[in-house]
């Protein structure tokens, strides 16, 4: 569980720093310029990931139950992920009227997520790390509203309603393959109850 909690500060700590501590973003960017700063930040990233991907595995080896969800949680959760699937899609076109009203769709598709996954998983190590992940996103959030209201970020403007249905295809497709077999080749586990 230890790889799991190292993965998962180094993740939030590696995504708050904007927010948090933007002396040490501006000092990083300033030493090794911004191509580097990100280059930097996308190893750190992709590192906190393995690490959280390789400790979950090693936690499910010893990991205990904090509660047992009943079954119906299960299809509500799948429900969930479709609406999640179809956030996460709207946050790779242009704006359309799905876009322009979650504002940060990935966002709001990461915290659908995590809640549908504390919905249908009661072991300890899964709920430390959907709490978690919720937990950041929900700052994220609140740290982003804030850069709005301050105008220091802006959001993309509505451009077509044809990429509310592009979105939802592409959400729809991905949440067809992942329910069909990637979550069970990914994760070790079948989503479907």
């Amino acid at each position: 569980m230890a790889l799991l909690i190292a993965g998962i500060v180094l993740f939030i700590a590696t995504h708050l720093v904007r927010p948090f501590a933007p002396g040490l973003r501006a000092a990083g960017i300033a030493r090794l310029g911004r191509p580097g700063w990100m280059a930097l930040h996308g190893i750190v990233s992709l590192a906190s990931l393995a690490m959280m991907a390789f400790g979950f595995a090693e936690a499910r080896q010893t990991g205990g139950m904090l509660y047992y969800p009943p079954a119906f949680l299960a299809h509500i959760a799948l429900t969930l992920m479709l609406i999640a699937s179809i956030c996460l899609a709207t946050a790779f076109f242009p704006a359309g009227h799905i876009r322009a009203k979650l504002k940060f769709p990935a966002l709001v598709a990461v915290k659908i997520w995590a809640l549908a996954h504390l919905l249908a998983n009661g072991e300890t190590y899964s709920v430390l790390l959907f709490v978690a992940i919720l937990a950041w996103a929900v700052v994220l959030r609140i740290s982003l509203k804030k850069r709005l209201a301050s105008g220091e970020l802006s959001l993309p403007v509505f451009v077509s309603a044809r990429y509310d249905l592009a979105a939802i295809v592409a959400g729809l497709v991905v949440y067809g393959l992942v329910v069909w077999k990637l979550h069970e080749w990914l994760i070790g586990v079948s989503p479907l109850p």
